[in-house]
């Protein structure tokens, strides 16, 4: 990619408060439709199994289509390319609120998935080179942001739920916010194009084998994440007979403690290096699943769940940012890496379910634990995409 002038420190960290916003408006379509989905399931009249199987067709548009961000971005430049299809995400949002029937509804989530996948690879290729040209780890806090922009939407879903809102009215307008909001936030994005002569990427091809390495040490992760948030609460419950209430607040607690530990991970990563950073992380992970799997009561189960946010909480924004760094292309060894990273996140639940109907809940995270060793086993791989100490004055770029 190349551009015309180099940006000061002072633009830098706008450019860097951009991005920022731009991962908060990504999060923040997530908490918005999340909070719905009950009202939405009611309107499409589909059953809890319909409803399962409509909810795996995200996944699968954001794994089909995230292959073409690399293209996109070739064609309009970092920022056109960012601005467009964070554009067609935030506009998606309305559309699994319109849907009167099971087909339509998972087509409508499929466009949804395919919007947020490709918006997710071009935001998270601008968050690595915003890193680079600082000189200094920004990824772990940029998806805090994300946390934090889907902590505030599913706040005011909440609201709008509780005012017993219309899901089709609140979403349309919950849209057409976040999309001028996030048009003004790529106004300040790095503006990088690539070179005349440069090939553009190939549409659809398989990702470098350095990014499907780097990939499983994100699968790991986000197993654990998945897990943690979908069953805590019913653990809790099942388990170790806590109160609805505690459940509850086991869940929200978790999902508190991951935004925390990834706003406040980039000092750690810069002090200890990704490679240190994820195998400590690791090892947070797998005493919080030994908590958790010995756990006589409920505030032992918390604590643990606690150290499994804890533990994972910066691996995806290493894992991103090491695949960006580890080839030739960093759109399409990102979206290897976001692949395997949707695809754990999507299977995760019904495969602790699964295991949970054939032994126990406790069984199930026994093998989450597991995996919270292959943090550390895995983490070296993550040094093939390391970045330089010192601040990185590469090629320039357009003004801002």
């Amino acid at each position: 990619m190349t551009a015309e002038l180099a940006l000061d420190p002072r633009q830098l960290r706008r450019t860097r408060l951009a991005i920022a916003a731009v991962f908060c408006v990504h999060g923040a379509v997530t908490g918005n439709f999340a909070t719905r989905v009950p009202w939405i399931q009611e309107h499409a009249g589909v059953s809890a199994g319909q409803l399962g199987l409509a909810l795996a067709f995200p996944a699968i548009g954001s794994s089909l289509l995230m292959p073409l961000s690399g293209a996109v971005t070739h064609r309009f430049g970092a920022r056109g390319a960012l601005r467009g299809l964070l554009a067609l995400w935030t506009l998606a949002l309305a559309l699994p609120a319109l849907a009167p029937n099971v087909y339509t509804l998972c087509a409508a989530l499929f466009a949804y998935g395919a919007s947020a996948g490709m918006a997710d690879v071009a935001m998270n290729a601008l968050g690595v080179e915003t890193e680079n040209r600082l000189g200094r780890s920004i990824m772990s806090s940029l998806h805090g942001m994300w946390s934090v922009g889907a902590l505030i939407g599913s706040a005011a879903g909440t609201l709008a739920a509780h005012l017993g809102a219309d899901a089709r009215l609140h979403h349309t307008v919950a849209a057409a916010v976040l999309t001028l909001l996030g048009l003004a936030a790529c106004q300040g994005v790095l503006d990088l194009r690539s070179a005349p002569d440069e090939a553009p990427p190939p549409r659809f091809a398989l990702p470098p084998k350095s990014a499907l390495v780097i990939g499983m040490v994100g699968f790991c992760a986000v197993f654990a994440e998945g897990a943690s948030l979908d069953w805590s609460a019913v653990y809790l419950r099942d388990v170790l007979d806590a109160s609805a209430g505690t459940a509850a607040a086991c869940t929200t607690a978790f999902t508190l403690t991951m935004a925390a530990a990834r706003l406040a991970g980039d000092k750690g990563v810069d002090r200890f290096g990704a490679v240190r950073t994820v195998r400590g992380g690791g090892i947070l992970a797998t005493l919080g699943g030994l908590l958790v799997v010995v756990a006589p009561g409920p505030a032992v189960a918390m604590a643990g769940f606690g150290l499994m946010g804890l533990g994972v909480a910066v691996v995806v924004p290493l894992a991103f940012a090491a695949a960006g760094r580890s080839g030739p292309n960093p759109s399409q060894a990102i979206a290897g890496v976001a692949t395997i990273t949707y695809t754990s996140g999507l299977v995760a639940p019904s495969a602790i379910g699964g295991i949970a109907d054939l032994t126990s809940l406790v069984v199930s995270f026994g093998l989450v634990t597991v995996l919270g060793l292959g943090l550390v086993a895995g983490a070296r791989v993550l040094r093939a995409g390391a970045r330089p100490r010192e601040a990185v004055d590469a090629a320039p770029v357009r003004q801002v």
